[in-house]
């Protein structure tokens, strides 16, 4: 497969820089990093973002995800390897991701759970993944980046 196009935001080096910078700012939010990258993974796939599944992996590798939860997350709802946290969080994801999908797209009982795990600063930094996660997944898609492929 090849790329229709680079990515818009290295055509336009100047819009990366900032979403590079929202993505630092999640990772200040207190939420573990292995949290943040099952909830890009699982967005991502959800997208069908193979350049993004594809680096997410990797960089959930790099930051201690092993094999075994990476290879569940697509069913994280049946796999034992996730805790009650990363469950409410992986919920909003989908939730967040799939705004289409439903009249009342992140329903409260989405919202309570992961509220009940994580604080106002840690909703923001996982929030902010999820759209920047869907922004990059659009933008790969959108361009058909192939997986493994480098900007």
């Amino acid at each position: 497969m090849n790329a229709r196009m680079k990515n818009p935001a290295v055509v336009l080096p100047e819009a990366m820089q900032p979403l590079l910078d929202v993505v630092k700012a999640t990772r200040q939010g207190g939420v573990p990093e292995a949290t943040l990258e099952l909830v890009h993974l699982r967005a991502s796939q959800i997208n069908g973002c193979s350049f993004c599944v594809d680096g997410g992996v990797k960089s959930a590798r790099k930051n201690g995800v092993s094999d075994e939860r990476l290879f569940a997350v697509a069913a994280w709802r049946e796999a034992p390897y996730f805790s009650d946290a990363e469950r409410a969080a992986l919920a909003l994801t989908e939730a967040a991701t799939r705004l289409a999908d439903s009249a009342d797209p992140v329903p409260d009982a989405v919202w309570d759970d992961a509220a009940d795990h994580f604080d106002e600063r840690q909703l923001a930094a996982i929030i902010l993944t999820i759209g920047v996660t869907n922004l990059f997944n659009r933008l790969n898609a959108t361009t058909r980046q192939p997986a493994g492929a480098g900007w």
